[in-house]
């Protein structure tokens, strides 16, 4: 499906609403009575950050006609607090001393405090979620693949493996699991019938897989003044696209099983950029296809812009 933004006009009221809504909801929840949990949350919180995932999520509740944004507020909240903290942690393996235009909490409050902030975030995301009952399986399931994906890129970086084959597993693990519980969550709190759902996950886990492609282009190509956080770090240790596209070319030969082999033999030809930016492209493609099942609304058509966004952006 591809349109133009006819309606859109409409949208960015509601859509920020739920989404101040969201930022009250994390404040609120981080706000411990220990300073340095409640400081270093604040600081990585007040530096703002794309909000991509509870926009998913607001939107996906929206196209199927949901209407009580403070209501889902906290979901969305739980699924950008996930993320959140695993970037704290991201940032304490990797050494990172930016994030989000400011320094870390690495970076600000050393290793330890840093750890347990990130945890104490982890642990905000139950207290968001207790009263939504089933839907803490949805999320529960994006936490456990994004751990298994940062353990298996840990792995594949120690043991000197990190093929194309394994850049996807990784960044389907730890990084499109949590977009695909992002598009079913909101969609299951608009009351969605089963291919509603599916179209929604679907939409969010290919929108996941090319947020992450351009997000490890951006890395390769990108400066710190512009990305916000510490640059090149994926290929100075060993992973991340540019790692994954020059290892393990294969033969291409025979008939691939996932739809994705398709793309991923694409992706060898021309420069390293150009392979990874087709290949998320197509996975753009991939994601507002899964749309065709919805209603045309302004929600609808503000998701494709989304998706738009993910492929567009350098920062």
């Amino acid at each position: 499906m591809t349109g133009t933004a006819t309606g859109s006009a409409t949208l960015p009221k509601p859509l920020d609403e739920g989404l101040a809504a969201v930022e009250r909801a994390m404040l609120k929840v981080t706000d411990s009575q220990v300073d340095v949990l409640r400081d270093a949350s604040r600081h990585i919180l007040g530096a703002g950050g794309k909000r991509i995932r509870p926009r998913l999520l607001l939107l996906s509740y929206m196209a199927l006609g949901g209407l009580e944004l403070n209501r889902v507020a906290r979901p969305a909240a739980a699924i950008e607090l996930m993320h959140t903290a695993s970037v704290v942690h991201d940032d304490i393996n990797d050494h990172g001393i930016m994030r989000r235009g400011r320094p870390s909490v690495n970076a600000a409050w050393g290793r330890t405090f840093a750890l347990l902030t990130g945890d104490y975030l982890f642990t905000a995301v139950y207290e968001l979620m207790a009263p939504f009952g089933e839907l803490n399986v949805d999320l529960a399931q994006a936490a456990t693949a994004l751990v298994e994906g940062e353990t298996l890129q840990a792995t594949a970086v120690k043991d000197n493996n990190f093929s194309r084959d394994v850049y996807m597993r990784v960044i389907a693990l730890k990084t499109a699991a949590l977009f695909r519980a992002a598009g079913a969550i909101g969609a299951k709190l608009a009351g969605a019938s089963k291919s509603e759902v599916h179209a929604l996950a679907e939409f969010g886990f290919n929108l996941g897989l090319a947020f992450q492609i351009v997000d490890d282009i951006l890395d390769l190509v990108g400066d710190e003044d512009r990305l916000g956080k510490t640059s090149g770090i994926d290929r100075d240790q060993g992973r991340g696209v540019a790692v994954a596209l020059g290892a393990d070319k294969g033969n291409g030969s025979g008939s691939p099983p996932d739809p994705l082999e398709a793309i991923k033999r694409k992706m060898l030809e021309g420069d390293t950029t150009d392979m990874a930016r087709g290949h998320a492209n197509l996975l753009i493609s991939s994601a507002i296809d899964s749309l065709g099942a919805l209603e045309e609304t302004p929600a609808k058509q503000a998701l494709v812009e989304l998706a738009r966004e993910v492929i567009n952006r350098d920062r």
